[in-house]
Parts: structure tokens; C-alpha cells; sequence
């Protein structure tokens, strides 16, 4: 007989004419009936926690294909690039003074010598004519990097001075396209006209400034046709004005 049965009789008793009631009978059974309740409660309660870790250790334990797929958060699209050229690799040279029978004998730092054909822009400056022509150059850690673009002066004497230096400083240096474009960052002596080379069969290469297009003057170097050396007219591009955008053109005007 379970206890609340027993609770019942003891309280039916009551129900009689002659019956006496037993309360002490019946605190007794209500005490143990109420003790056993808290007790399959508590149980209750553990059953549910231990579920809860159980279900908590299957979600831990899951392998990737179990888990939910978190999508990764997405950026706002990006609007269309600005134009950007690489940074030039410049190295200025100065004229070296001339050496005398008396001197010491030391070797003394001097231009270094063109390879191929020395291009007169047919900008003069006094006696003196810009140039350019290429050179050797090393980069570290760049193997094929090996030629550098140099606007320099000629003297009427034949003799050259170089002021500016651009080269690659990554890649291959005869990869098609555009390759490192000479800005003038000179404080003294005459300016540099903006300048570069393009590897590809360019018949027209244009620069656009402030929403305006400058033609280059271009030729090709004598030891790679594929070469092409540009520069712009100071008259049309002011020397140190950035570019906003440069093209190549093919003779059929197609876009390179």
C-alpha cells in the first residue's frame, strides 16, 4: 500500500460514527508522502540537467559536416579602383669631376654607360638636351629585373648626365604593359618631363590629367623593338603633375 493510500484511510476513518481521528496518524503519512515528492522532484531536475549536458557535449563533439554553417560576414562591394601607377625607384647621379694626371688614381663614381641608343627628346636646355636610355640596373631578390629607364642631359660635347632613374622593383622588366613611370622630384637643375616605357606594338600612348588627354611622344629602343619609350612635352604635361590615367593604343587604335 503506497503512502498516499494510507493517508486516505487514516482520514476515511473520520467518515464513521464511532471512528476516533488518528492525527498524529495522519501528520505522520502526509510528512512521508510530501518528503517523497521533494524527492522525485530533485530527481527530475537531474534527469533534465544531465539531458541538457548530454545534448551540450553532442554539439561540441560534432564534426564539421554537423555543425550549422555560419555564413562569414560580407563587405560592401567595392567601387571601381582609382587609377594607380608603382611607386618609381629613383636614383639621382651627379656629374662626376674630371680626373687629373696628379689625382690619386681612385676610381671615381661615374654615369652609368647606355645600352642601345641614346633618344633625343628635342627638349633643349641651353646647350644641353634631355635624353633617355637605358641602363643595367640589380635589384636584390629580383632576378629578372635587369634594365632601368634613365632621363638624363646630353652636353654638346657628348657628355651625359643622368638625373633620374625609374626601374621595377618586382617581376620581369619586359612583361607586356606599363612599367615604372619618372615623375620630376627635382629641386635643382632643369626639370624632367614625365616619362616611362611600355612593352607591347604601341602606336599611341595617352595620359589623362584633370580630365584633360596628353598625347606621349614616343620611340622604340633600339635593342627591343617590343620596347616603347614615351615621355610627355613639358609644354603639354607640367613636369611633376601626376597622371590620373594612361593608355596604350595599337595601330588600330585598340586599347592594349
Amino acid at each position: 500500500m503506497s503512502e498516499l493510500d494510507r493517508l486516505r484511510d487514516a482520514m476515511r476513518i473520520t467518515e464513521r460514527p464511532d471512528a476516533t481521528l488518528d492525527l498524529a496518524t495522519v501528520l505522520r503519512e502526509g510528512r512521508r508522502l510530501r518528503t517523497r515528492r521533494r524527492v522525485a522532484g530533485a530527481g527530475v531536475a537531474t534527469l533534465a540537467a544531465g539531458l541538457a549536458a548530454a545534448v551540450a557535449v553532442v554539439v561540441i563533439g560534432a564534426g564539421p559536416k554537423d555543425l550549422p554553417t555560419v555564413p562569414p560576414p560580407v563587405a560592401d562591394a567595392p567601387g571601381p579602383p582609382a587609377a594607380t601607377f608603382p611607386t618609381p625607384t629613383i636614383t639621382p647621379w651627379h656629374t662626376p669631376a674630371p680626373t687629373t694626371p696628379s689625382s690619386s688614381g681612385a676610381d671615381r663614381e661615374r654615369p652609368p654607360s647606355p645600352l642601345g641608343q641614346v633618344v633625343d627628346s628635342k627638349v633643349s636646355y641651353g646647350t644641353e638636351r634631355r635624353v633617355f636610355y637605358f641602363v643595367r640596373v640589380q635589384v636584390p631578390g629580383v632576378p629578372r629585373v635587369t634594365v632601368g629607364l634613365v632621363a638624363g642631359r646630353r652636353a654638346s660635347d657628348g657628355t651625359l648626365t643622368t638625373d633620374l632613374l625609374v626601374n621595377d622593383v618586382e617581376g620581369v622588366d619586359r612583361s607586356p604593359g606599363f612599367h615604372q613611370i619618372g615623375y620630376d622630384q627635382r629641386t635643382l637643375g632643369p626639370p624632367v618631363p614625365t616619362f616611362g616605357y611600355f612593352v607591347g606594338p604601341a602606336q599611341r600612348i595617352i595620359g589623362t590629367v584633370d580630365g584633360r588627354q596628353v598625347d606621349a611622344r614616343l620611340t622604340r629602343w633600339s635593342v627591343d623593338q617590343q620596347v616603347v619609350i614615351f615621355w610627355f612635352d613639358p609644354a603639354d604635361l607640367t613636369p611633376g603633375d601626376q597622371l590620373d590615367g594612361i593608355v596604350a593604343r595599337d595601330a588600330k587604335s585598340r586599347r592594349l
